[in-house]
């Protein structure tokens, strides 16, 4: 508010003055240019601003904006001595730009501190101890040290340290995150607790607070179909005005030649006509649905990408890594003449070595430590499984093919996803089902999409029976397995209709083709790759799919408000002018019209930026 305080007190003191003259004039009879000297004071102090603006724009050879009408008006108003209503017109018009200003401002600076993630330094290890530097000057590797409190700087990988993050900023989730040595973390989340140090991943130009920063930055730039229609409208509309206000004024004064009244109701229609309220609440109304997305961890890129999302008839899901977590976890063990526990520590062992998905999910689901001495050796058979030395006895751990390699009788499973099959001295011990898990998210945002009359598709290149359990475990409406990425493209575009909004929610570079391809292309943020991310319209920062059926309710709202404040502002406006024409109306009439409309309609489009969970 103290940027705006200069204008407050210009504007109050022109307010007080007005009504000082006002009662002056009224007590005593004073001569013509006694009236125009004093009521010019107010007039003066309230209208600086536009006056200087019209003539450097005249001057520039600029003309028909607001500020024009404005002055044409109030100047016109004087000439004909109706000094009260120009003061009031020209003092109601500086309290509405004076609002807007603060609207706009507020609603800006709740954006900006919600994405208030730029770091401003990195403490970095040396030899010497830790150096303060700018973070583009840290490289691939370095190490930097987080204090509790401090904002991390750079995307890496905690080496030590134990913490909790504020991710808020990023995801739009209040619940702090644990991260521990072996953690990855993003930049732009703040440190709470302990010490962290972090091995650097990734340059500060590729991290995920400069691409959040950059994205937020140009998301103004790719106008909507409403804003390019209000700037054209503004071009034309404006002249129009004028025009019609001068014939207005002119013929009908030859015809019946009371030229003060045909005058006054021209000036009247110039007040009303002013198109600020148009030109201000829409720009406005996208720049805080955007912002209140971006609160709730969905970043948009532009205005026209909300505006095509509000008009969504199917959302297509990739599977992996967007209605799934994408990793491997142990979801069965099913043994044979020995318990659980000691089958799932067979598979570990024997999977010590190796660094492969299912091998990392055996041993994270064992969660005891792995006695390398128990494995004397091991061979690892490409594509099948491996054979192992365990404590003297021969083991093999793998798939149906190798168990059928090394003569052993096993048993089919039943359950959906990758079986690794256990035997010891050729006898059969049973099997480990591995596969990826549901999100949590998925089956309620595949619910909330459906609540909203959005048609739901999943698209995989997994197996069959994999896609089939997932997609009946979700609810989508239908599904297609076995596809390769131009083969997603192909489903893709047989699903693109030219009335409805095709939306396609992916996560892997693989995916980049059909994100591109989609009418809105949806990616997952935090885990997704970077190639997804660029591809995409739309970022969900911490990869719920919940957020997809949040982020349509959001762009619908956005866009019913627009529409509300065009269609308001337009009514009232042709409304004035018809009766002003018609001498119905007042000079009053004409001032709600201009700045009653702009102040109704800029108050309607902050409320895009309140944003409520589903």
């Amino acid at each position: 508010m103290s940027e705006h305080k200069e204008d407050i007190i210009r504007l109050s003191l022109s307010a007080v003055l007005l009504a000082a003259v006002m009662v002056v004039t009224h007590l005593l009879s004073l001569p013509v240019w006694a009236c125009i000297l004093l009521f010019a004071m107010p007039y003066l102090i309230a209208g600086y601003e536009v006056l200087t603006e019209t003539v450097e724009n005249v001057l520039h050879l600029e003309f028909f904006d607001e500020a024009f009408l404005m002055t044409v008006a109030t100047v016109g108003a004087f000439c004909i001595g109706e000094y009260p209503e120009a003061v009031f017109v020209m003092l109601l018009f500086g309290v509405g730009e004076l609002f807007e200003d603060i609207s706009t401002d507020k609603s800006r600076a709740s954006v900006e501190a919600l994405m208030d993630i730029r770091p401003d330094k990195a403490e970095i290890e040396t030899a010497d101890g830790t150096k303060t530097v700018s973070p583009e000057e840290v490289a691939v590797g370095d190490v930097i040290v987080v204090k509790a409190g401090e904002r991390i700087p750079l995307d890496g990988v905690v080496l030590s340290g134990e913490s909790a993050l504020d991710t808020a900023a990023l995801t739009g989730e209040s619940m702090p995150v644990s991260v521990a040595a072996g953690s990855t973390v993003a930049s732009g989340c703040i440190n709470l607790s302990g010490v962290l140090r972090i091995e650097v991943s990734g340059v500060y130009a590729e991290s995920t607070a400069a691409k959040i920063l950059d994205l937020m930055e140009h998301a103004a730039e790719n106008k909507s179909k409403p804003e390019r229609f209000m700037t054209k409208f503004a071009k034309f509309y404006t002249p129009a005005v004028v025009v019609l206000a001068v014939l207005l004024a002119v013929v009908p004064s030859l015809i019946t030649g009371n030229w003060a009244e045909w005058i006054r109701r021209a000036l009247m229609c110039l007040v009303a006509s002013c198109p600020c309220a148009l030109v201000v609440s829409v720009p406005l109304s996208y720049f805080c649905g955007i912002g209140g997305a971006s609160k709730k961890g969905v970043l948009i890129k532009g205005a026209a990408a909300l505006e095509s999302l509000s008009s969504t008839g199917t959302v297509v899901f990739d599977k992996t890594g967007t209605l799934t977590h994408g990793d491997f976890t142990v979801s069965a063990v099913h043994p044979q003449q020995i318990d659980a526990t000691e089958l799932l520590e067979i598979a570990a062992i024997a999977e010590s070595q190796s660094l492969h998905p299912i091998a990392l999910s055996l041993k994270s689901a064992y969660r005891h430590n792995i006695p390398a001495e128990r494995l004397q050796s091991v061979n690892e058979i490409a594509g099948n499984g491996i054979l192992a030395v365990i404590d003297g006895k021969k083991v093999a751990v793998g798939n149906a093919k190798l168990m059928q390699q090394t003569g052993v009788e096993h048993r089919e499973c039943h359950h959906s996803g990758t079986v690794i099959h256990v035997a010891v001295e050729g006898v059969y011990m049973g099997h480990i089902v591995i596969s990826d898990t549901l999100k949590d998210g998925s089956t309620p945002a595949v619910a909330e999409l459906k609540a909203q009359s959005i048609k739901t598709v999943m698209l995989t290149g997994d197996r069959k029976d994999a896609a089939e359990k997932i997609a009946q475990a979700v609810g989508v409406d239908e599904y297609f397995a076995e596809l390769l990425p131009a083969d997603k493209v192909s489903h893709l575009e047989s699903l693109l209709n030219a009335e409805k909004t095709t939306v396609f929610v992916g996560d892997g570079i693989n995916d980049a083709p059909v994100l591109s391809r989609a009418d809105i292309g949806i990616a997952m943020g935090a885990l997704g790759s970077d190639a997804a991310i660029e591809a995409a319209d739309i970022v969900l920062m911490d990869d719920d799919p919940l957020k997809i059926a949040k982020a349509i309710a959001i762009a619908r709202k956005c866009l019913g408000i627009v529409y509300q404040n065009i269609v308001f502002a337009i009514g009232v406006k042709l409304l004035c002018l018809l009766f002003g024409a018609l001498g119905i109306a007042n000079m009053w009439w004409a001032i709600f019209a201009d700045v009653g409309v702009m102040v109704i309609a800029v108050l309607n489009a902050v409320r895009a930026l309140r944003v409520k969970d589903l």
